[in-house]
C-alpha cells in the first residue's frame, strides 16, 4: 500500500504510553502548550491525542510498551531543557536555529597516503568518499577525497549544510551544480573551486566520468538539511548576496594570477576566498620555483593540505621525511618548523588555512 503523506485526510500520530494520563492533559496543554484534539472513553478516559510544535501525539493508557521521548525544536524561551511528564514521557526541548558547534583544535601532524590504502565508502546520493583526516583534529574539520566512478545525472536534491566553511575544489572531471541566488548550472572544472557559504541552498546535477573533488567542511559533524520548498534555479541573481558573512565564490584556475608565494621556493594563486569569508578561511594553489625551498614555520590554527599532482619530501622537526605523491595530504600544526623538500617541477598542493590570514616565519635550519 502506498501513503499519500501530503493528503489532508491523513495525519500521522506518535504513539506514546502514558501511566497516568490525567496528569498528563495538563502537562501536554499547559505546560507544552499543545492543543487537546481528540479524548476518549468519556467515563473513563484512556486515549488522549495532542496537536503542536508541528507534531501530533495520542498517549494511551492502554500502552504497556516502554516511555517515549519527544525532541522539541523552538525559538520560545523554557526555563528546563529537559521535561519528563507526570505518564511517563520525556521531553527535550533544544533551539530550532541552534549556532554551529565549532569543537576545539586537537593539533596534531597527519600524513594521510593514498598509497596505504584508506577505504573509500558510499555516502550521500552514491558518492565514493576518503576521510583524509582520520582523527578530524578533534571534531574541528574534515577533509574528504570524493569521487563519482560513472558520469551522468547525480540523483540529489535541494539541500544545505549548517557550517562554518565549507570548500568544494575540483581536482578531475567535471561537475554542474546550481546555487540558490547565483544563476542558473555552473560547471565546475578540474582547478576550479566552489566555496558554499553556510546555509546556502544548492543541488548537484551533473557529473563527467571520473569526477574527483577535495571537499573541506568545519566543523567535521555537521548537519545536511534537504529544503523541499525551493525550486533551483532561483528567480534572482545576487552574487554579492552575503550568507552569515560569507559570499559564494566561483573560482577559475586557468584564470589566475601566480605570485610568490609565502614560502621560499614556490609561487601561489589566490582563490580569492580569504577575501569572501573575511578571513574565516584561506584557499591557495602552490607550485614549484626557481627558488630554494627553506624552513618555516606557521600560526594558523589549521593548515592543511593535499598534493594534486607531482611529489616532495615533507621534512618536519622531530619526524621521520615522508616521501609524498599525488592523493596524498598532511596536516602540519601550528609553531612546527616544516620544509618541503625535493619537489618536483609539476608539484602543485592544495593549501587550506583557517583562519585565512596567518603568518609564516622562516626558520634557519629544523
Amino acid at each position: 500500500m502506498t501513503l499519500k503523506t501530503h493528503s489532508t485526510d491523513i495525519q500521522a500520530e506518535v504513539c506514546l504510553p502514558t501511566t497516568d494520563l490525567t496528569a498528563d492533559i495538563g502537562f501536554f496543554t499547559k505546560t507544552l502548550n499543545m492543543r487537546m484534539d481528540m479524548i476518549f472513553p468519556a467515563d473513563d478516559p484512556s486515549v488522549a491525542v495532542f496537536s503542536g510544535h508541528g507534531l501530533r501525539v495520542r498517549l494511551d493508557r492502554g500502552d504497556t510498551s516502554a516511555a517515549g521521548h519527544i525532541r522539541l525544536l523552538t525559538d520560545a524561551p523554557w526555563t528546563d531543557a529537559t521535561l519528563t511528564a507526570p505518564g511517563g514521557t520525556r521531553v527535550t526541548v533544544a533551539p530550532l536555529n541552534a549556532p554551529v558547534d565549532m569543537p576545539s583544535t586537537a593539533h596534531a601532524f597527519v600524513v594521510r597516503r593514498l598509497a596505504d590504502q584508506a577505504p573509500w565508502v558510499i555516502g550521500r546520493a552514491g558518492m565514493h568518499y576518503r576521510d583524509l583526516i582520520p582523527d578530524r583534529l578533534g571534531g574541528s574539520i574534515i577533509a574528504s577525497h570524493i569521487r563519482i566512478p560513472d558520469g551522468g545525472p547525480v540523483p540529489d536534491m535541494v539541500h544545505f549544510h549548517k557550517v562554518g566553511f565549507q570548500l568544494i575544489f575540483c581536482i578531475a572531471g567535471w561537475v554542474d551544480v546550481v546555487y540558490e541566488d547565483q544563476g542558473g548550472p555552473i560547471r565546475l572544472h578540474a582547478g576550479d573551486c566552489f566555496i558554499q557559504p553556510p546555509e546556502i541552498r544548492h543541488r548537484v546535477l551533473e557529473a563527467s566520468d571520473g569526477i574527483e573533488v577535495i571537499e573541506i567542511g568545519v566543523p567535521a559533524e555537521h548537519v545536511t538539511e534537504i529544503d523541499h520548498d525551493m525550486i533551483l534555479p532561483t528567480p534572482h541573481l545576487r552574487p554579492d548576496r552575503e550568507w552569515q558573512g560569507q559570499r559564494f565564490v566561483h573560482n577559475v584556475g586557468k584564470d589566475a594570477d601566480w605570485t610568490p608565494a609565502r614560502l621560499s621556493g614556490f609561487t601561489s594563486r589566490d582563490t580569492t576566498i580569504n577575501a569572501a569569508t573575511k578571513s574565516v578561511a584561506g584557499v591557495n594553489v602552490l607550485r614549484k620555483s626557481d627558488a630554494d625551498a627553506q624552513w618555516a614555520r606557521h600560526d594558523a590554527d589549521i593548515h592543511f593540505t593535499f598534493v594534486m599532482s607531482g611529489g616532495m619530501t615533507l621534512e618536519g622537526e622531530g619526524q621521520t621525511p615522508h616521501t609524498l605523491t599525488a592523493g596524498d595530504a598532511f596536516v602540519i600544526p601550528p609553531g612546527m618548523a616544516t620544509r618541503y623538500a625535493d619537489a618536483t617541477d609539476d608539484l602543485e598542493l592544495l593549501e587550506v588555512s583557517l583562519p585565512g590570514a596567518f603568518k609564516t616565519t622562516p626558520q634557519p635550519s629544523s
